[in-house]
């Protein structure tokens, strides 16, 4: 996919992110313009900055929603399908992984293709914020670190609850500020100095993608505001599992009645 933004300039320039990405007017199609980017070096990327940790918090993740070999699983932004898989292994009935970016998804659909016809997520493309899917429909509902790429969190929150079946389970990993002020300085560093050169260096960037993604985890909302908003959409708020010295968050939710 070509969007405006690709063929005119980057997704996200210096003086975008001078002020919060999620106030920019057209977040949404430059989201969507930086991931088509940089979707073929997202894997590795993710691998190498984050020292393997990424796909630890996913099983974590997966652990911490108890699945059952009934039930459904929606993976919204589910990106590369690393979690999508992940709950596949954990022996669900269904798993449907959804994101926004037609790249992202061309590269999940590959990588399934290891897995047994019969095993194998779904993958859709669909809006965090208009799910294409019937009232309680699901068990489980997660998104990894996509909340923010969001344009109106609170919808998208609002759309979990819907498709989720009472009592259905919500999870919800995401970038955080280390709470000790000399590991939060090094994470600083590293996030917004060292990650973006490298990273842009791997995937070959000029979308502004690695400028971005440190910018949007500053400016998004703490844990605490983010459980916050997760309990006005209707769920209650069981717990918040910190990992790494704090750096990602789960946020672990049930649907209420």
């Amino acid at each position: 996919m070509t969007s405006t933004q690709e063929s005119s300039g980057p997704a996200w320039s210096s003086q975008d992110l001078e002020k919060s990405p999620h106030d920019h007017a057209e977040k949404a199609p430059r989201v969507q313009s930086m991931f088509n980017a940089i979707a073929h070096a997202y894997d590795i990327n993710n691998r190498l900055h984050s020292f393997g940790r990424d796909q630890a918090w996913r099983r974590r993740a997966v652990r911490l929603m108890e699945v059952g070999a009934t039930d459904h699983v929606l993976d919204v932004a589910c990106g590369t399908g690393d979690l999508s898989e992940a709950f596949q292994k954990a022996g669900v009935e269904r798993v449907v992984g959804l994101d926004y970016t037609s790249g992202m998804l061309d590269i999940a659909r590959r990588k399934s293709q290891r897995m047994p016809d019969d095993r194998r997520p779904e993958y859709v493309q669909g809006d965090a914020m208009a799910l294409p899917y019937e009232s309680e429909s699901f068990d489980v509902v997660s998104i990894a670190f996509g909340i923010r790429n969001v344009a109106e969190p609170d919808l998208a929150f609002s759309e979990f609850a819907r498709v989720l079946r009472p009592g259905g389970r919500l999870v919800v990993l995401e970038f955080a500020e280390p709470r000790n002020r000399l590991l939060r300085w090094g994470n600083d560093l590293y996030t917004r100095r060292i990650m973006p050169f490298t990273a842009s260096l791997i995937a070959r960037d000029r979308s502004g993608a690695y400028r971005y993604l440190p910018k949007s985890i500053q400016t998004f909302l703490d844990p605490e505001s983010l459980g916050q908003r997760i309990s006005a959409a209707g769920f209650d708020v069981s717990r918040q599992v910190r990992m790494t010295f704090g750096v990602c968050v789960a946020t672990v939710a049930v649907r209420k009645p």
